[in-house]
C-alpha cells in the first residue's frame, strides 16, 4: 500500500535490506526492560520490544545507546552511521510514553533525520495500535510537507520516500485515515502559503471549490454583486479597498442518514494592510496567513468528505482583501451586516470580526446548526496571552468547550479556554450612532472584546466557540510535526471533533 503528500511517499510493506532503518527505542523501566509504558529511570533507552530487526542490529544499537545514553522520549533522535554495513545507517527514534503524540513525534523526527537520504524504513513492533500507527503515519507525512516558488529547488530535502516495516492489510485502514487528515491539513498550508499576489479572493474561492468537488461536497461561490443583493455589508465594507472584490464561500457536506448540523466559519482575508489604519511593515509581512481560519475550515470539511463521517457540515468562508484606496472603509464609517445589525468602525485594521459577523449571522438565521463554531486569525492579543502555539477558546456550552479541548488535545494543536466576562459587554455597545463598535478600547483585552464582539451576531446560540488562532497558524521554524510557514492549524482538531459528532 502505498500512499503520497506533496513530494514525500509513504508506503507499508517491507525493505529486507534497507539502506537507513529507523529503529523506536524507548526509556526503560525499572527492571531495565523496555517498554512504552511511561516508567523511565537512569538507564539507557532501549528497542521496543518486539520491533523485528535485522540479525545482529539489536547487539549493535544496544551498545550505541550506551553509549550515547539514548533518553527514548518522545522525538529523541541519534544517528548511528555504518560505512560499509547494512543498514549504513540506524537512526534511535525515542517513543517516550507510547501515546499517540509520541510516535507522532517519532515520525516526525525520523523525516528531519533522514533529509539527506533518498529513502529510510521505520521498524515498528507487531502489536502497534491503530492509534498509535496512525500518529506515526501522520507524523512522518506532516513533517515531510514543503512548500517552495524558488526556480532552483538544489536545495529540497533528498528524502522522498518512506516505508514503514508492517502489515498493509492490518494497517492499510489506519494508513488511510492519516493520509486524508494529512492532505486535509497540506491544502490549508498550501493555501496559507501562497502569496497574496496570487491569492485574491476569487482565486482562493476557485481553489477551495476545485479542492472541494473531488470529494463530492457541494459548493456556493456569492461573487460582489450576490453579496450586495443578500445585504452581506460587513464584507463589502472590508473588500471596497480593494480592485479584487470579494467572495463567499459556501461548502455542504450532507451525508445520507446525518442528523447532526456543525456550521463551521472561517476568516478569510486573503491581505490583510489595515486598511486605512495601516500596519507598520513588519506587522504587514505575513498578511497571507489572515485567511488561515478559513483555510482550517474549507481542508476540514474537505477531509470530512474524505473520511466520510457522518455528519452534516457546512462552512463559511468570507473572503476579503483588506487594503488602502480611496474606496476603503473608514474610521467612523457604520456598516450594516447581514441580518441588520449596524457597526461603527473604529479600526479598520480589526476587520476580521466584520467579515465573520456577516457570515454568523447569517448561519444562525438561516442554517439552523446544532453546533457553530468559528477560527479566525484575528488578534495580537490571543499571541500576548497566550504564546505562539496555544490558541484562545471561547464558548457559551461547557461541553462543548470540553469536546474541542479534548479534540485539540489528542491532535497535538492546544488551546485554552478564555472568559466572556459581562462586564465588557457595555464597552462593544458603546458606540453613540450604531448597534456595536468595533474595537471599544485600544489596548485592553483585545481577544476577549472582539469575541464579545463576535457573539453579538450568533442570537444568542447555546452552542456556540470562537477559536482565535492567530499565533499558531503560523510557525517561524520547523519543529516536530509543523514545518516553517503555515502550520495548517485547526484542521486536525476540528476533523476530530467532526469525528465524535
Amino acid at each position: 500500500m502505498e500512499l503520497r503528500v506533496a513530494s514525500l511517499t509513504l508506503r507499508l510493506g517491507t525493505a529486507a535490506r534497507p539502506a537507513v532503518l529507523a529503529v523506536p527505542v524507548a526509556p526503560t523501566g525499572p527492571d531495565g526492560a523496555s517498554g512504552t509504558d511511561g516508567a523511565g529511570s537512569d538507564a539507557p533507552a532501549a528497542v521496543v520490544s518486539g520491533v523485528p530487526l535485522p540479525a545482529g542490529t539489536g547487539t549493535v544499537l544496544a551498545t550505541y545507546l550506551a553509549d550515547v545514553e539514548h533518553t527514548g522520549a518522545a522525538g529523541a533522535v541519534d544517528v548511528l552511521p555504518r560505512p560499509g554495513e547494512r543498514p549504513q545507517q540506524l537512526i534511535a527514534v525515542g517513543v517516550g510514553d507510547g501515546a499517540e503524540a509520541d510516535w507522532r513525534a517519532a515520525g516526525a523526527a525520523v523525516v528531519r533525520a533522514a533529509t539527506t537520504r533518498p529513502a529510510v524504513t521505520v521498524a515498528v513492533p507487531d502489536g502497534l495500535t491503530d492509534t498509535q500507527f496512525a500518529g506515526l503515519a501522520e507524523g512522518i507525512l506532516l513533517a515531510g510537507y514543503r512548500f517552495s516558488l524558488a526556480a532552483d529547488d538544489s536545495g529540497a530535502p533528498a528524502l522522498s520516500r518512506v516505508t514503514i516495516a508492517a502489515d498493509a492489510d492490518r494497517y492499510g485502514p489506519a494508513l488511510a485515515r492519516a493520509q486524508a487528515v494529512a492532505e486535509a491539513t497540506t491544502l490549508a498550508r498550501d493555501w496559507v502559503n501562497t502569496p497574496s499576489n496570487h491569492k485574491s479572493p476569487d482565486w482562493l474561492a476557485g481553489r477551495i471549490a476545485r479542492a472541494a468537488e473531488k470529494h463530492q461536497v457541494q459548493v456556493r461561490i456569492r461573487d460582489a454583486d450576490r453579496l450586495a443583493a443578500e445585504g452581506f455589508g460587513g464584507v463589502l465594507a472590508v473588500g471596497a479597498g480593494s480592485p479584487r472584490p470579494p467572495r463567499l464561500v459556501e461548502l455542504r457536506w450532507r451525508p445520507r442518514g446525518a442528523q447532526r448540523h456543525v456550521v463551521l466559519v472561517g476568516k478569510g482575508i486573503t491581505y490583510d494592510t489595515g486598511g486605512i489604519d495601516i500596519k507598520p511593515t513588519g506587522a504587514m509581512e505575513l498578511m497571507r496567513k489572515d485567511m488561515g481560519g478559513a483555510g482550517a475550515v474549507a481542508a476540514a470539511v474537505v477531509g470530512a468528505a474524505a473520511l466520510r463521517l457522518p455528519v452534516r457540515v457546512t462552512a463559511l468562508l468570507p473572503l476579503a482583501e483588506n487594503t488602502v484606496s480611496g474606496a476603503a472603509y473608514r474610521p467612523g464609517d457604520v456598516v450594516r451586516h447581514y441580518g441588520g445589525i449596524t457597526s461603527e468602525i473604529q479600526n479598520t485594521d480589526a476587520e476580521g470580526r466584520i467579515v465573520l459577523a456577516d457570515a454568523l449571522a447569517y448561519a444562525v438565521r438561516r442554517l439552523a446548526p446544532d453546533v457553530l463554531v468559528d477560527l479566525a486569525t484575528l488578534t495580537g492579543a490571543q499571541r500576548v496571552a497566550l504564546g505562539k502555539k496555544t490558541a484562545a477558546l471561547y464558548a457559551t456550552d461547557d461541553e462543548l468547550a470540553a469536546a474541542l479541548l479534548a479534540a485539540g488535545d489528542a491532535a497535538g494543536e492546544p488551546m485554552w479556554r478564555m472568559p466572556l466576562p459581562a462586564d465588557y459587554v457595555e464597552k462593544v455597545h458603546a458606540s453613540a450612532v450604531a448597534d456595536l463598535t468595533n474595537a471599544p478600547v485600544p489596548g485592553e483585552a483585545g481577544s476577549v472584546m472582539a469575541a464579545l464582539f463576535l457573539r453579538e451576531f450568533t442570537a444568542d446560540h447555546p452552542r456556540w466557540a470562537h477559536l482565535d488562532m492567530s499565533a499558531p497558524a503560523w510557525s517561524s521554524s520547523a519543529s516536530g510535526e509543523l514545518p516553517k510557514g503555515a502550520t495548517g492549524w485547526g484542521v486536525r482538531t476540528l476533523l476530530r471533533y467532526l469525528a465524535t459528532q
